[in-house]
């Protein structure tokens, strides 16, 4: 297989291989009206729940996977965990790809992670797109959905967050944008690099070759100042006094990527699609995690910063990725 392409080629299709990602969800035309809060809840067993929260923002019910801990006769803190470009709308999400909710079974926190905000970067926009509709998730995260959720929970207040991918560069500018909500922000196989042409390129293939919007809709013209106030990198010194955890895969094949004896061709043409592009898309947020973690040391910002040997763009490293994450986070949150 030839798969030497040009820059722009392969930021295309890196994007399209990193979302995997179906149609948008429909959007909600409603103008905003009201206070946000909590209009809706289903529990499903005894800590998972389906909390819904209305954005008076983005006028709109946005549902929430909420994992609850066991004993609830005490506050426990609050644990965003930010799903990638599908935003939990389709199948490739923490509940469907991981062990999270075992793995959160015996730990004393609230993990709660958005079923809606596919292509959006989880970022307030500056406009209403056709596509996408009104897109206000950091005045959602930071602003609305906080308190309306310590009340709700009985949190002690304390947060942290997470994200993947899309994500992973959003974790960074929440923290950025509200600086003492989080003890912590973790992103695993982010880019932080938004305003410099490969990174500006990158984000316009999620958005627009994959979500069909316009990314000016968000951040204003290509290269202008609304990309530069959206780059965790040259706004990095704003996230002093805020933990930092950066991790990234080289790219490489690693553990996840053999075929079993048995394999049919289909479950072969999946693995060398996670190879070739799931290795290439590993090799960009790779690049970033060490610019972001050398840019970090320049200001002496702490932060801690795995790179993998090897390894792809993928679920089954997510998973471990947040399992090696974890007691980092949850001191902070201590």
């Amino acid at each position: 297989m030839n798969i030497t392409r040009s820059a722009r080629r392969l930021f295309a299709v890196v994007a399209a291989v990193a979302i995997g990602l179906g149609t948008p969800a429909a959007v909600a035309t409603a103008a905003p009206q009201g206070q946000s809060r909590v209009t809706a809840s289903t529990e499903y067993g005894s800590q998972r729940e389906l909390i819904t929260v209305y954005s008076a923002a983005m006028g709109r019910d946005i549902p929430l996977d909420v994992l609850r801990p066991a004993d609830r006769t005490k506050p426990a803190p609050v644990f965003y965990l930010l799903n990638g470009a599908g935003g939990g709308e389709d199948s490739a999400s923490w509940a469907n790809r991981t062990d999270y909710q075992n793995f959160f079974a015996d730990k004393h926190v609230n993990v709660v992670t958005p079923l809606r905000g596919a292509f959006s970067y989880y970022t307030d926009w500056i406009k209403t797109d056709p596509v996408l509709g009104v897109q206000k998730w950091q005045t959602f995260l930071t602003e609305e959905l906080p308190p309306v959720l310590d009340e709700y929970l009985g949190s002690n207040g304390r947060n942290a967050v997470a994200g993947i991918s899309m994500a992973g560069t959003t974790v960074l500018n929440l923290a950025i944008a509200a600086p003492k909500l989080y003890t912590m922000a973790a992103s695993y196989s982010g880019c932080a690099r938004t305003s410099d042409p490969a990174g500006e390129r990158y984000i316009r293939t999620v958005i627009e070759d994959r979500g069909k919007a316009d990314a000016r809709n968000m951040w204003g013209p290509y290269g202008g100042p609304g990309w530069v106030k959206n780059d965790p990198y040259v706004n990095a010194a704003k996230l002093r006094g805020t933990g930092i955890y950066l991790s990234s895969n080289s790219g490489l094949p690693g553990q996840d990527e053999s075929i079993e004896a048995g394999s049919t061709a289909q479950e072969g043409l999946g693995m060398a699609d996670r190879v070739v592009l799931g290795g290439a898309i590993e090799a960009v947020t790779n690049v970033c995690t060490q610019q972001m973690a050398g840019r970090l040391a320049e200001l002496n910002i702490p932060a801690k910063v795995i790179i993998r040997p090897t390894g792809t763009h993928s679920w089954g490293y997510w998973e471990r990725e947040l399992h090696a994450s974890w007691p980092s986070i949850s001191r902070s949150l201590r």
